[in-house]
């Protein structure tokens, strides 16, 4: 099993942290995991992406062209990366902040409202989290009850949100 995954936004997003939780639940589970985080010019508001490797077997390089998915948070990201995604792929995005439907028919699509549904848990930053959740249950990376329990080592001294980004983990299972 080797899944390669680009998840991208804009700074304050929480797409970095999104992609150190899944590869911290990937070490959890004794599997091979690369994290490769990109910043623009500016951290809050620029754009930000990671790569995330996770794999079974030994992984030699951790940059991804050509990823298994795409998590796109907003318009730019979606525009850049949604051509990236290879054939037979999976882009996910947030349809919330993107209006734009995809132009590619050879991949699947899951659209997830994901900052409407952060909003309606009262914690509008856990939209990271309902994403995290829609890509665990369809792809399986890795098992969403290790994602739960990787969120205190992600989240050191936050332990007032785990709840809140567990629902939104939840929430995002569902829309699967």
């Amino acid at each position: 099993m080797k899944q390669e995954v680009i998840i991208a936004g804009f700074g304050g997003q929480g797409v970095i942290k999104a992609g150190v939780l899944l590869a911290t639940a990937a070490m959890v589970e004794k599997k091979h995991c690369t994290h490769f985080p990109s910043y623009g010019a500016e951290m809050r508001g620029g754009t930000a992406n990671c790569s995330v490797i996770v794999s079974t077997s030994e992984i030699a390089s951790p940059i991804v062209t050509n990823p298994d998915t795409v998590i796109a948070m907003n318009e730019p990201s979606f525009d850049k990366f949604q051509p990236k995604v290879k054939k037979g792929g999976l882009l996910i995005y947030n349809s919330s902040l993107i209006s734009k439907k995809p132009n590619r028919n050879d991949i699947e699509i899951l659209a997830v409202p994901a900052n409407e549904i952060a909003e309606g848990l009262g914690t509008p930053k856990s939209a990271n989290m309902v994403v995290i959740g829609a890509y665990v249950a369809k792809a399986r990376p890795v098992t969403l009850k290790n994602i739960k329990s990787s969120l205190p080592k992600v989240f050191p001294g936050k332990e007032k949100f785990l709840a809140v980004n567990k629902n939104a983990l939840d929430k995002g299972t569902e829309l699967v």
